[in-house]
């Protein structure tokens, strides 16, 4: 009941500075995915990391994930998303409600979401942190104010990258912690699997963005 839950979570993303000081443990392999979890001190909540490569470039990925508006095309239960405001072509703020089964409430949370690049390796990171403020606590909705994380792109040749991604995230309220973890692992793989979908779509293909070097 809580599976599609989970999922939709995991799209908020920002690095944590405990994530990868423990061991990292390989859960599941499928596609070419791996998703591996790591025990977070303090936090009943496993940290999440999904792995997996694509044919595509990085501008291509980062359009993808920089594309507001086709969040519920690749995040299960989006019940609604918008930008609330674009800083620049690198830099946005957008607020994002998620459909939760009955009987848990709905989640919502403003995201910052930041592009970074190496100059040296070309490395990317997305960087996107559960803001506090800029759009008001809507009744009967839970808002996520923690939620820590970090995709990281890597070009591997033309028209190759590999992604890795990690996540931490504490969705409030009353949903068991076990609930979270069992279904952590099989959300990252979810979102790799839609994620090439929407790669193969021509509003990505031959992408250029003039703010990263590919």
């Amino acid at each position: 009941m809580y599976k599609l839950f989970i999922i939709a979570l995991l799209l908020v993303i920002k690095v944590h500075p405990l994530l990868g000081q423990n061991e990292w443990k390989l859960k599941t392999e499928k596609e070419g995915i791996k998703v591996y979890a790591e025990v977070v001190p303090d936090s009943k909540i496993k940290a999440i990391k999904a792995v997996g490569e694509y044919n595509a470039t990085a501008s291509e990925l980062v359009a993808l994930l920089m594309d507001i508006k086709t969040s519920p095309d690749w995040v299960y239960h989006v019940k609604s998303c918008k930008m609330i405001s674009q800083v620049s072509p690198s830099e946005l703020y957008y607020y994002l409600e998620i459909s939760v089964p009955w009987p848990a409430s709905n989640r919502d949370l403003v995201v910052h979401l930041k592009v970074s690049q190496d100059p040296d390796t070309k490395i990317i990171t997305i960087d996107a942190p559960a803001v506090p403020g800029l759009v008001p606590i809507k009744k009967g909705v839970v808002r996520i104010n923690e939620s820590i994380g970090k995709w990281t792109i890597t070009p591997l040749g033309t028209d190759q990258i590999r992604v890795e991604y990690m996540v931490h995230v504490n969705p409030g309220g009353s949903v068991p912690s076990w609930v979270v973890n069992l279904f952590a692992t099989e959300g990252p793989l979810e979102i790799f699997k839609h994620i090439r979908l929407e790669l193969q779509k021509n509003a990505y293909k031959n992408t250029v963005l003039s703010y990263l070097k590919n």
